[in-house]
């Protein structure tokens, strides 16, 4: 039987510094909450919004798979790799952390607020040799269908990282019905409504909300609005 856990956007926790308002779907930095540590192997799923200038200085990472998808603005990304790049909404980045990189991300404009998804996965491998990936999508390939962003494949679409897990970008009109069949009985299914209104699993999400499902087969997405959603299939055992 099918099991499932929902995550209401205002259920998440709030950190506002002021240039830097985050919301934390999991437990992350002063936000904890020992029910909301990760749903399998995904970690962190942070909904930033950082101000004109500023942004997060040089930090480090180990062992960790860090998956940035900005929504809004440009953010500029430096790291201890050697590259220095812009990234901005229709791409996606990828960090294997591995044995250690250092990286500091900004945004690139003054005038306006850049808005971005971070999640970090689990590495189903310890201690790899850090490498960084940024890919440019065509946001029609997502339009009332799945636009695979994310693989465990290098020759697949979208980014690879060292974890049996795939995401998807969908933006779905009114009434457009989305099934979803996992890759593995291993895993489940976590749904991030970016804007709009879904029904799946028997219930109606709206934008920000959350859905965590596992132990099922095959899900069907209904877009009850037009709607935009971020679709995690992720191994459950950490």
């Amino acid at each position: 039987m099918a099991k499932g856990i929902i995550h209401k956007a205002d259920s998440r926790g709030h950190a506002d510094h002021g240039w830097l308002k985050s919301h934390h779907s999991f437990s992350f930095a002063n936000y904890y909450d020992p029910q909301r540590m990760h749903f399998g192997v995904l970690r962190v799923l942070n909904d930033d919004d950082i101000a004109g200038g500023m942004g997060f200085g040089t930090h480090p990472h180990a062992n960790m798979e860090i998956i940035t998808i900005p929504l809004e603005g440009d953010l500029q990304h430096k790291d201890s790799m050697g590259n220095g790049t812009i990234i901005k909404n229709g791409d996606v980045q990828v960090m294997s952390a591995g044995t250690g990189i250092q990286h500091s991300e900004f945004n690139a404009n003054e005038d306006k607020a850049v808005k971005l998804l971070q999640i970090w996965v689990i590495p189903n491998k310890q201690n790899v040799t850090p490498r960084y990936q940024q890919i440019t999508l065509n946001p029609a390939d997502r339009h009332n269908q799945l636009q695979q962003i994310l693989s465990p494949n290098p020759d697949d679409a979208g980014v690879w990282i060292h974890q049996n897990a795939w995401f998807y970008l969908s933006k779905s009109d009114q009434g457009k019905t989305t099934e979803y069949t996992l890759k593995s009985e291993k895993n489940g299914i976590y749904l991030f409504v970016l804007n709009g209104e879904i029904s799946i699993a028997d219930q109606t999400l709206s934008s920000r909300d959350a859905i965590g499902i596992w132990e099922i087969d095959t899900t069907s997405i209904t877009a009850e609005s037009d709607a935009e959603f971020l679709l995690m299939e992720v191994p459950m055992a950490v």
